[in-house]
């Protein structure tokens, strides 16, 4: 009674925005790699494992797996006969004006039974569509599951990744604090000598004091990203030592090519869940076209009864029923009707919800792409900027050694530089996490998750 099932095509192109033809060519084990083999870093690779143990979200998810295929045996179990056995036995006095021999009568009863219990006989399929529907539902789940394992490594690996930027953004404030105040020692000593103003040492201070505040700032992010850490891992964190992001960045990753097909978008664990709820939809409308037509039930049991529990299993003291059904529904007020175009509705939806979890995966690989190919070109741009602005400071402050610039001018090029060195860091740190994004957004390890 189900429809055939086909799948949807993709309504997605063929390969990514800027791919090149000539790459798309590449088999589906460039993404099979487990996330131990994707990273390189062992101390994040520790953290993960971590996660993937002690994570409550992981945990819940897990169990609403363990959920769903229980509701699944429930439904399963509907193919199959319930046999129960029964014992009874009674005892019952009627009194003599109520006796049809004119005097009381006690009388006892044993019984011992098989009973089947309103078993369908399954001719159109409703049974085995409902539990057809219960299993792609069950599955949906696990994939769903496994969703929320590569998202959860993602996180792990970005917040990994900002503790590392902020590491080393740290350093450098340090650094620069150290020359901020070497610089207003020297401004100091030149106001007191005479040889320049205080407005010169006022300047200073105000750098010396900003310096201050950015790495106090930055320290405090740092607090505050171990502390999103730890509630990602699920345990805390010990002996997280200090390490700049320079230190992890050279082959943090696995290098994924840049011309993906998009046909490889359908094994990702939301894609694959969307096609089983599409799936499950599809077999519902099976059990409402079945309605239609008749149910056919058997209810029976067989057993020994006896007025005597010594006779119980005696001679001739076997008892048996029979009792099949048939019903056709004649006149429903169009409920059947009216399921029957639910579901139909329902596997529409689950038709556009499938396409457009495809568009939506479709657009997050092509983002990571950009993302990835466009922030290797401004990484370059900064390091450009940066030594720009370092040779700017450089020459600032040989200006106003010899009297020829005020000391602003000196100030906004201190400031210019360190600015220029935070953001270079913080580029380093997205090109890092946009391939995280990338392995994140393709499936993150299609076999490999279902086993690490």
């Amino acid at each position: 009674m189900a429809p055939s099932y086909e799948r949807p095509s993709l309504p997605t192109a063929a390969a990514y925005p800027g791919a090149n033809a000539a790459q798309t060519q590449i088999t589906q084990d460039t993404l099979q790699l487990g996330w131990r083999e994707f990273f390189t870093d062992t101390r994040l690779r520790e953290l993960i494992a971590q996660a993937l143990v002690n994570n409550r979200d992981l945990r819940i998810a897990v169990q609403r797996v363990e959920e769903v295929r229980g509701l699944y045996g429930i439904q399963r179990a509907d193919l199959l006969p319930s046999i129960s056995i029964g014992a009874m036995g009674s005892r019952s006095r009627v009194p003599f004006d109520l006796s049809p021999t004119g005097s009381s009568i006690t009388s006892d009863q044993y019984q011992v039974t098989l009973n089947l219990s309103l078993w369908e006989l399954d001719f159109w399929g409703r049974v085995r569509n409902l539990t057809a529907a219960a299993l792609e539902t069950y599955l949906a789940t696990e994939e769903a599951q496994r969703a929320i394992v590569i998202s959860l490594v993602a996180q792990v690996a970005n917040t990994y990744l900002l503790e590392r930027e902020l590491d080393e953004r740290i350093v450098i404030a340090q650094q620069t604090l150290a020359t901020r105040e070497d610089s207003y020692r020297i401004a100091r000593r030149r106001y007191e000598v005479g040889y320049a103003s205080k407005l010169d040492a006022v300047q200073a201070e105000t750098l010396l004091n900003q310096a201050r505040a950015d790495r106090v700032a930055l320290m405090r992010q740092r607090d505050q990203n171990l502390n999103a850490l730890t509630l990602l891992v699920g345990a805390p964190i010990i002996a997280f030592e200090t390490q700049p992001l320079s230190m992890i960045e050279l082959g943090f990753v696995q290098e994924i090519s840049a011309g993906l097909p998009s046909n490889l978008l359908i094994n990702r664990p939301d894609i694959l869940a969307a096609e089983h709820r599409l799936k499950a939809a599809n077999a519902n409308i099976g059990a409402a076209r079945a309605a239609f037509f008749p149910r056919i039930t058997l209810t029976g049991d067989l057993g020994t009864a006896s007025i005597a529990l010594s006779g119980l299993f005696g001679a001739d003291s076997g008892i048996w029923s029979f009792a099949p059904s048939v019903t056709l529904p004649i006149f429903d007020g169009g409920r059947n009707r009216g399921n029957l175009d639910a579901s139909e509705a329902r596997r529409n939806i689950a038709v556009a919800d499938y396409e457009r979890t495809i568009q939506g995966a479709f657009r997050e690989v092509a983002d990571a792409l950009a993302e990835r190919r466009w922030l290797t070109e401004q990484v370059a741009a900064q390091q450009a900027t940066l030594a720009a602005q370092t040779e700017r400071a450089r020459l600032a402050g040989l200006r106003y050694q010899n009297g020829a610039a005020p000391y602003l001018e000196v100030l906004d090029a201190e400031r210019d530089r360190f600015l220029a060195e935070q953001a270079l860091v913080q580029l380093r740190r997205a090109l890092l996490a946009s391939s995280v994004n990338l392995y994140a957004a393709l499936g993150g390890g299609t076999v490999a998750h279902k086993t690490q």
